[in-house]
């Protein structure tokens, strides 16, 4: 996946997940400034509570995903390994932006990450097919809410949610194998784009 030397790679990563987890937060505390002004909440607010069923769900696919990434780390190697830790810890900051959205609209979290099935991930290849599978999920969960949620704020946090699976998606593409030419094969992420066909040599699991 490049030749970029390991220390500016890491210091690039370490870059981005803090800028996502900057923005990520600030999402967070502009639902709670724009949606918690009438002093309901979504016990008594029928649009707050929809939109808090709606983030639960939203939650408990980036909570799935968070769970998916842990259990194939150990299958992977390099930097296919790098962004693999990298994008866990994105789930999770996107798990705690909905968290945050959830209480400030007056909201309980009940989500929970769903039970994987034994046996885990053998393979570097199997785990990031396994990996692909939750980024698209989370994706055409995203896609789905965002047009159906009420308020401003949530709607946008959404949206940013969509557009970060389908830059993780692109990625993945890659380390399984596909060319940059090919590691965003449409116009427009769906959610549905199934994994790219095993390669002759392979992804890059093990470099």
């Amino acid at each position: 996946m490049g030749t970029e030397p390991k220390e500016t790679a890491s210091k690039r990563r370490r870059g981005i997940a803090c800028r996502a987890a900057f923005f990520f937060a600030a999402m967070a505390l502009l639902i709670i400034a724009g949606c918690g002004k009438s002093g309901k909440g979504a016990a008594t607010d029928s649009e707050k509570a929809a939109d808090v069923e709606i983030l639960n769900g939203l939650l408990a696919q980036e909570l799935t995903l968070a769970d998916a990434y842990a259990r194939g780390l150990g299958q992977l190697r390099g930097p296919v390994r790098a962004v693999a830790a990298e994008f866990r810890g994105q789930a999770q900051v996107h798990a705690d932006a909905l968290t945050k959205a959830i209480r400030g609209l007056g909201g309980e979290t009940d989500a929970e990450a769903e039970k994987a099935e034994p046996p885990g991930p053998r393979s570097g290849e199997e785990a990031l097919r396994l990996d692909y599978e939750g980024e698209n999920r989370a994706l055409a969960l995203a896609l789905e809410g965002a047009p159906r949620l009420e308020f401003d704020a949530p709607r946008t946090l959404a949206a940013a949610l969509a557009a970060s699976h389908a830059q993780h998606l692109a990625v993945l593409r890659q380390g399984l194998g596909t060319g940059l030419t090919t590691a965003v094969p449409e116009a427009f992420e769906s959610g549905e784009e199934p994994p790219p066909a095993a390669l002759s040599d392979g992804p890059e699991t093990s470099k």
